[in-house]
């Protein structure tokens, strides 16, 4: 049996993660790093790093604290595991890590240029894995997941889903965008796929669904499936810039900023993890995903 060590377990990843590895027939233990005594039990075929701080939204997180996290405790695992007997390393950076904006599509190869302290402080962690010699037993993988989303998320989809079921219409529909998603199931296919695939290479591999969405077409499905009308309106674009520097200035949660993440383009490859593991598509498409999503808001 496969024995796994992963940090950050209780989160919303780690619990998904942990309950489909165990269905799977692997052996699953949890490690604290907040614990200074985690290095005596560190016993395991592959270590998965998903413990972080997450990227605050509201800014009023301290700088320092991302490198402390995100940056440090990640140096610190990582020389534990090249000391160790353990086979494989999957560490969790993101997106965020390269590029807070993609014009076109997101590749594994783009020169990185994060603008935030949590990008910053991912991209750290990433090169100080990538500076290290790795044993030819050795494996290591750097995964970049774009928006993940599942049963127990309580992100951004749960607040679109708020405004639909109270019938709040979104206001930006004059606006197109095609986005990356991932779900929590596409993402646990992945990892296992890994894991037992010995002949995948260490490397980075950017995590989304094959298919990309508009945020319209995310409103539309969350309208579907939790039976609301769909009341989106399309303000013209020139009235919503002026709402949202009318919002810069008198401090609105509608501002320039706001309207950017949700009308901004963000498309990530999946190509070179499904190469590299042989599959055409995977499991679920985009809207399988975010249906089961939205229904679990619903049934919660």
């Amino acid at each position: 049996m496969i024995k796994i060590l992963i940090s950050g377990l209780t989160g919303f990843v780690g619990q998904n993660l942990s309950k489909y590895l165990l269905n799977n027939s692997f052996e699953i233990n949890p490690i604290s790093l907040r614990n200074l005594n985690w290095k005596k039990n560190f016993e395991a075929d592959v270590i998965i790093h998903l413990a972080g701080k997450a990227h605050d939204t509201k800014k009023s997180s301290d700088t320092s604290e991302y490198f402390k996290v995100n940056t440090d405790l990640t140096k610190e695992l990582f020389d534990a595991f090249l000391e160790s007997k353990a086979r494989d390393f999957i560490y969790f950076s993101s997106v965020k890590a390269v590029a807070d904006e993609v014009i076109e599509v997101l590749y594994e190869d783009v020169l990185a240029n994060p603008k935030t302290p949590y990008g910053q402080s991912k991209l750290q962690a990433e090169e100080y894995i990538l500076s290290k010699e790795i044993s030819q037993s050795k494996r290591v993988f750097i995964i970049r997941p774009c928006m993940i989303h599942g049963p127990g998320n309580k992100g951004n989809l749960n607040l679109f889903y708020n405004l639909v079921k109270k019938g709040i219409p979104y206001p930006l529909a004059a606006f197109h965008n095609e986005r990356s998603f991932l779900g929590i199931d596409n993402l646990n296919f992945l990892i296992k796929e890994i894991i037992l695939n010995k002949n995948i290479s260490s490397g980075i591999y950017n995590f989304a669904d094959d298919e990309v969405l508009s945020t319209n077409q995310l409103v539309e499905i969350i309208s579907s499936v939790a039976n609301k009308k769909n009341l989106s309106i399309a303000i013209p674009k020139s009235i919503i810039n002026s709402l949202g520097r009318i919002g810069d200035l008198i401090k609105l949660p509608l501002n320039s900023e706001t309207i950017q993440k949700l009308t901004e383009n963000y498309r990530v490859s999946n190509q070179k993890i499904k190469t590299a593991l042989g599959v055409d598509k995977l499991p679920n498409t985009a809207q399988q995903g975010l249906e089961k999503t939205i229904k679990s808001f619903i049934n919660k």
